[in-house]
């Protein structure tokens, strides 16, 4: 364990933080962070209280900052290669991600890891739209107001029954939801492969973040949280704090905007966050976060730290590269007082 010492601008005069950074735990294997494997929590649990005790750790509710890391769908659907929805680039970042937790493990008080939730039959999934031949649209079509209101795609009818409306409803659902991305500058309505899908093993958090996220709470008794999002069949849910449309064309609640994460980050001296995609789940949280922000008190960006290095872009080669996007969106961070660091730095 080494000790850093620095002072602090932000506290009283004359107070000088003390942070702590912990080696690297010798049953973390880099080398497996792209695969399958079952934690052995027994093994860990062990390892983490010998852990507390070497290195003098105290639980966390005995830490003076709150430093919390928000992890966002660190999920194998995502993070592993050959599954349905990979982030090239997030082996590597979950790599980084893992030492970032046992190097800062007496720093961090608290995780959240968001899962993205998914059924079969959501606004998203194939399933959810048929041309006039009843075909689905492929994977990484973008669906687009235009294309509903000449019924290139229309709802599926055959699922107006489960959700009780008629299929003339349905479409009229998909035109306003269409528009609404439109008007909010959002991403065109993507539709994408089966993915994350509940019950499953894509849903799962990779085992590499799972144990590391298992080994703080045992080491510092902070119970992790679990924030499920994505589960409505109507809307997409890209960020944790809402979904991208809050209202159907009749003002029916599609979803709902949480203010949970805007009031822990006022009780938080620091927010670090991270995970995939950055483009995406990444960027559409930290960007309704600093709306909240904004809104409460635009001082609070300060907490945040966006580590650069643990997230990567949607690149499909061939179809679509949101690099562009994802740089844009953080510079945006970082020009709202966000701080972009990197997981090697000293926090």
């Amino acid at each position: 364990m080494t000790r850093n010492l620095f002072f602090d601008a932000k506290r009283p005069q004359g107070y000088t933080r003390v942070m702590n950074t912990f080696p690297i735990p010798s049953f973390f294997d880099a080398s497996r962070t792209g695969e399958i494997w079952k934690v052995d929590y027994a093994a860990r649990a062990d390892q983490a209280r010998d852990w507390a005790h070497q290195h003098n750790l105290t639980p966390a509710s005995a830490s003076k900052d709150r430093i919390s890391l928000l992890l966002i769908d660190a999920q194998n659907t995502f993070c592993l290669p050959n599954f349905e929805l990979y982030v090239g680039g997030a082996v590597d970042d979950n790599i980084r991600l893992c030492e970032f937790i046992y190097r800062n493990l007496g720093n961090i008080t608290h995780i959240t890891a968001t899962m993205d939730t998914h059924l079969s039959q959501q606004i998203f999934h194939p399933i959810f739209f048929v041309d006039k031949d009843g075909n689905h649209p492929a994977p990484y079509t973008d669906i687009h107001a235009g294309d509903l209101k000449e019924n290139k795609w229309v709802f599926n009818p055959a699922l107006a029954p489960n959700y009780q409306i008629a299929p003339e409803y349905g479409q009229q659902m998909m035109i306003h939801y269409a528009e609404e991305l439109s008007r909010k500058g959002k991403y065109a309505l993507t539709i994408w492969p089966y993915h994350a899908m509940l019950g499953g093993i894509g849903h799962a958090l990779v085992p590499a973040v799972e144990e590391a996220v298992f080994f703080h709470s045992i080491a510092r008794m902070s119970q992790p949280e679990f924030e499920i999002k994505g589960d409505r069949p109507f809307t997409e849910h890209y960020s944790v704090v809402g979904p991208e449309v809050l209202t159907g064309p009749m003002g029916e609640t599609l979803g709902a905007h949480d203010m949970k994460f805007i009031e822990q980050l006022q009780n938080t001296d620091r927010l670090y966050i991270a995970g995939q995609a950055k483009s995406h789940c990444v960027a559409w949280t930290v960007s309704d976060l600093l709306v909240d922000i904004q809104a409460a008190d635009p001082a609070l960006a300060e907490k945040v730290y966006l580590l650069e290095d643990c997230s990567s872009p949607v690149i499909v080669p061939g179809v679509v590269d949101h690099t562009a996007a994802a740089n844009e969106a953080y510079t945006r961070f970082a020009q709202a007082g966000m701080q972009v660091v990197k997981s090697t730095d000293v926090i």
